[in-house]
């Protein structure tokens, strides 16, 4: 073909655009399950319990020293040998998240260590418990540090909702790839893709950038609020 012809792109949009619903859909499973592990294993690793803390960082090498295709297959391919079958759409949604997780741990692991611990000791001398004290002051502030590092997480899981056409997904570039298997074009059609990859992934940068510029004083104000309920 010669030349650049829109009739393709308009004539594969609906294809193309139902593979972004699916990426997007999978960002958003994925990124939910991910911040549910993220927060979980970083408490883990910040456990007084030394067994605890091992379980923790276990499973944080093990999942960050393996990569994502392979733990897709695991779940999806190797599972049903020992008596557990996923559907495709649960073994997607549980490797991003899985994957997702074990590096958002580390994030919220690093900036829960970062609050400063004067708020951390007002907190405990106004009565505060160690729960109390952790989900009204050290994690709203926390949240506030690691968006930078939790936005390029979401990114890089925007881009790997890919992998999972390998699971029989069809997400964004699957459905681009069938596209170019049948018009023989693939400048118009990749091109269209990485345009709508692009769009996803800056309006997670913009919307971080505007999230980050509130929650700055957003979290400090209320941790603040939570020590004056206290009795500061």
């Amino acid at each position: 073909m010669n030349g650049f012809d829109w009739k393709v792109i308009v004539e594969w949009a609906p294809l193309l655009l139902q593979g972004l619903g699916v990426t997007i859909l999978f960002t958003l499973g994925g990124l939910a399950l991910g911040l549910v592990i993220g927060v979980a294993v970083a408490v883990m690793a910040l456990s007084r319990h030394g067994l605890v803390r091992i379980v923790a960082r276990a499973f944080v090498d093990a999942v960050r020293g393996t990569p994502l295709l392979l733990q897709l297959f695991i779940l999806y391919y190797a599972m049903p040998s020992i008596g557990l079958k996923l559907s495709a759409p649960v073994a997607g949604i549980l490797g991003l998240g899985i994957n997702a997780g074990a590096y958002l741990a580390e994030i919220f692991r690093a900036g829960i260590e970062a609050v400063p611990r004067q708020h951390v000791h007002a907190a405990r001398s106004l009565g505060m418990s160690s729960r109390q004290t952790f989900w009204r002051i050290e994690l709203p502030q926390a949240v506030g540090l690691v968006l930078p590092p939790m936005a390029n997480e979401m990114i890089s899981l925007v881009k790997s909702t890919s992998l999972i056409s390998t699971i029989s997904i069809g997400e964004l570039l699957r459905s681009g790839q069938i596209a170019v298997s049948i018009t023989f074009a693939p400048l118009e059609i990749y091109l269209v893709v990485a345009l709508l990859y692009l769009a996803i992934n800056l309006a997670l940068s913009n919307l971080v950038r505007v999230l980050e510029h509130r929650s700055g004083a957003g979290a400090r104000g209320e941790a603040m609020r939570s020590l004056q309920d206290v009795g500061v």
